[in-house]
This record gives C-alpha cells, structure tokens and sequence, in this order.
C-alpha cells in the first residue's frame, strides 16, 4: 500500500490550507495571517450585505439506523431565497450530514468534507471509523470560527452508521467545533427547538423505520407552523422535506411520493383536530 509522504499527512483539508489556503476555510482565529477578524463599529467599512442561511434540520434513531432530514427553505432576512436547497448530504457510504446556517459556506462544507474522507480513504487504504469522521468535520467547524464573527455561521448535523457497533450514531456541533454524541435525536437551526419538542413528545426506543420517518416530518411541520424561517411541504409546488436513511445497508433517500403520503395522512389528523 503506498503511503503519503510524512510531512504532508493524508488530510485533504489540511493539504488544501498549505497549498491551496485561498480555497480552505479561514485558518484559526489565533492566525496571525487570517483576514476574517470582526470588523468594529468604527472601522468605516460597509456592513455586510444579506446572507442566504438554511434553517431547520434533524435527525432521530430508529431501531435499523437514523433518519437524517431537513427543510427545503433558504431566507434571506425576512424574504425567501430558495425554496429547493438540499441541507442533506450523502458524505459516504454509511455516514450523510445535515447543516443549518449561512447557506454557501454550508454547502461548501459538505463537499469538502466528502473530499475530506474520500482523499483519507485513497491514500491509507482503509476509511475512517465513525468516530473518526465526526473529529474530522469538528475541525473543520473550528477552521470556520473566524467567519463566525462574520455571521457566516455554520452548523452541522453529523450521522453516521458504526458497523463496530451495530448502530446509528448522531453527533452535534458548536461553533468552537465542539463535538457531542446524541443518544436519541437532535435537531438545529432557526426551528429547532419546536423539532426537538415534538421529536421528544413521541421518541421511543423501539421505532421502525416508517414510525421515525414520520416523527421526524411531523417535527418539521411544526417547526414551520412556528418559525417562518423553517419551510413546511409545499403541496401546490410539490415540494417536500430532503430526508435520508442511514442503516448498515447504506443510505437511501426518501422519494417525494413517500413523503406526500405521510403529510396527507398528517394533514387529515390536523384536520380532525379541529
């Protein structure tokens, strides 16, 4: 098996920050070369213009795996910017992640990291484990921190399946790139909260697949009926939540026309109500 010289290391991230520092992230904020400081209220420069942010995503055991999902909205101050932003990323073959903030330094996170483990993968032959993966996207949440002070903040939702174990896995972030295990749910952005209140109401230790589907676009459609930020099923347009399975057969996406189903049947039990 060849191996990657020492002095280079197999991270991509940080090969890119050596050789290619314009297309990395902002280095830390203790950097004496990084230009990402916050600006003071004196300084005279003009304030930074509307930044399109995603909102609310989550993820929920069941007994097979995870249900990682988020909604389709992206905002822009008080308008929309997007009605069709995918928050939910396949990372591999057994992991995905879910990430709520400014919505461009999000999706270039998620491609990053894909690269990130692809290039570990290629050069020591053998890939991370899930722990492993969710240390490598905690750096790279700390690499952001400088942009944070920018309002460019960006927050993952890390999922993966550990093959070791036999189980779904859900880790959560703070800005500093802290990484926490969830043992059961988890849920960000602007409707988080309303998520992990319904998420909490109805979590059990022995949901199927379907049971935690619905939960976690149950928690969704409250989250929008509380948060204008946070976008519910738009049956007119036909768009529905992003949301993905990670079991150890891999990941798979969940179609539309499951999740019409499952919002039809919602609807009518809100309607009955009252």
């Amino acid at each position: 098996m060849q191996r990657v010289p020492d002095d280079e290391g197999s991270s991509f991230f940080d090969y890119l920050a050596r050789h290619r520092p314009d297309l990395a992230p902002p280095g830390p904020p203790w950097s004496p070369t990084s230009s990402s400081l916050p600006l003071s209220e004196g300084s005279g420069a003009s304030p930074l213009p509307p930044v399109t942010h995603g909102t609310t995503v989550l993820a929920i055991k069941y007994q097979g795996g995870v249900v990682i999902a988020g909604d389709r909205r992206a905002t822009e101050g008080s308008q929309i910017a997007g009605r069709r932003i995918e928050k939910v990323s396949k990372v591999d073959e057994h992991s995905a992640m879910a990430i709520a903030g400014a919505a461009g330094p999000c999706l270039e996170m998620a491609k990053l990291f894909q690269t990130e483990l692809e290039h570990y993968e290629k050069l020591e032959g053998l890939q991370l484990s899930c722990e492993g993966k969710a240390n490598k996207l905690g750096q790279m949440v700390k690499a952001n921190l400088p942009m944070v002070f920018q309002g460019l903040v960006v927050i993952p939702i890390y999922v993966g399946y550990d093959l070791k174990r036999g189980e779904g896995r859900i880790f959560k972030y703070d800005i500093t790139g802290g990484r926490y295990e969830e043992s059961d749910y988890h849920a960000i952005g602007s409707g988080g909260k309303d998520a992990r209140n319904t998420m909490r109401e109805h979590f059990r230790k022995t949901l199927s697949e379907e049971d935690a589907l619905r939960i976690a676009l149950l928690a969704l459609y409250n989250a929008a009926d509380e948060d204008v930020s946070t976008g519910g099923p738009d049956l007119v347009r036909g768009i529905y939540p992003s949301a993905k399975l990670v079991s150890a057969s891999g990941i798979s996406d969940v179609d539309d026309e499951r999740m019409k189903t499952i919002y039809a049947a919602l609807i009518e039990e809100r309607k009955k109500e009252g």
